[in-house]
């Protein structure tokens, strides 16, 4: 059994400014996990966003807290805590936070095909 806090000094190492908009974590990775690329958690302050990109990878986007505003290819919705967004293969993607609190996503990641 694996369990990883956010406070464990292993997920803290991971630190990372995410897609120019946020703080993540990588709470496990492939070092823990067989069939997913990784778990992250992140957090995007009010105002700011995860810049639009692409990814080789499946994702899963949970929203923790927070309301934004998610872009999946050509497609923009209103999102909020407790939705779940899936992002294809490649889809460009974007998150913005529109809300007044910061945003808190946790993002699942299949492994590149």
């Amino acid at each position: 059994m694996i369990i990883r806090n956010l406070n464990h000094p292993d997920v803290e190492a991971t630190r990372y400014r995410a897609h120019e908009g946020g703080v993540a974590h990588m709470v496990l990775d492939t070092r823990h996990l067989q069939t997913l690329m990784f778990l992250a958690h992140a957090a995007v302050p009010p105002g700011e966003r995860l810049s639009g990109h692409r990814d080789p990878m499946e994702e899963i986007y949970i929203i923790q807290a927070g309301e934004g505003l998610m872009q999946v290819g050509p497609e923009c919705l209103e999102v909020r805590a407790g939705d779940a967004i899936h992002i294809p293969i490649g889809a460009f993607h974007e998150l913005t936070n529109t809300g007044p609190e910061e945003l808190v996503i946790l993002v699942v990641a299949g492994l590149i095909p």
